[in-house]
């Protein structure tokens, strides 16, 4: 099996993260993977081959000199957040928190959008899966709460963009009856037909973050069903998932 690290291809965050702070976003440019994965599939739960899989995760971690493997989760579109020094099994949560050195965050996505946070301190980061039913259910807001009292960064990663993204009226009515006099998510949403609308995952995060007190928010500029290098749940149904992951350097290292 051959690691393809010639075509490796990761997106780096433009935000002003303190030193110390590192985090990239995968593609699918690279890896082992064929058929319907072909590429840098890091998803066990997708039905590929497993061994590819592994060899994706272990490319990863080489071409991006991680600390350490990630802490996988296992992504529910829930809100629980798992502090990754403190666990050795694969959590069942949809963010991932350290305030430890060498500690990797990840987060997968295909289409849903992934937070990376960190305060401006340096010294604590996160990693959040945050599709529709995620920022319904508070996944950003229960993140945020691991940085109480610090001024944070925000970035924003790939996710599906609005012109491509459609719901229903119940997705939307979910988002609606969250509405406070500080919290407002109609502009996240476009008419695209009766009964169905055009949501943007980037909007409707920037409303909780907003609300939350995050003054400086990043990126939000991608399109995972749009850009071919990306995984997209929406266009091919089958498919791998790429991570976005954040770590802070170990300064003994």
């Amino acid at each position: 099996m051959n690691n393809n690290t010639d075509t490796v291809e990761f997106i780096y965050p433009d935000w002003p993260a303190p030193a110390g702070v590192n985090s990239l976003s995968t593609t699918c440019r690279g890896g082992v993977s064929t058929g319907v994965w072909a590429g840098l599939n890091l998803g066990l739960h997708v039905d590929d081959d497993p061994a590819a899989v592994q060899a994706n995760r272990q490319q990863l971690a080489t071409v991006a000199g991680l600390p350490a493997d990630p802490v996988w989760l296992n992504q529910v579109h829930g809100k629980a957040v798992v502090d990754v020094a403190n666990t050795s099994i694969t959590p069942v949560a949809d963010a991932a928190f350290s305030s430890a050195p060498g500690q990797v965050c990840a987060v997968m996505t295909a289409d849903c959008l992934p937070l990376l946070i960190c305060n401006t301190g340096g010294t604590k980061v996160a990693a959040v899966h945050a599709g529709w039913r995620g920022i319904v259910a508070g996944v950003i807001v229960q993140a945020l709460q691991q940085f109480e009292g610090d001024d944070v960064l925000v970035w924003l990663g790939p996710a599906i963009g609005p012109k491509s993204y459609e719901v229903d009226d119940k997705v939307r009515d979910q988002f609606l009856r969250l509405n406070t006099p500080a919290i407002d998510y109609v502009d996240a949403f476009q008419f695209a037909r009766p009964g169905h609308w055009h949501l943007d995952l980037y909007a409707a995060a920037r409303v909780g973050l907003i609300a939350a007190g995050v003054k400086e928010v990043y990126g939000g500029n991608f399109c995972t069903f749009a850009d071919e290098r990306f995984y997209s749940f929406r266009r091919s149904g089958i498919t791998g998932r790429q991570a976005s992951v954040i770590w802070l350097e170990d300064p003994i290292k």
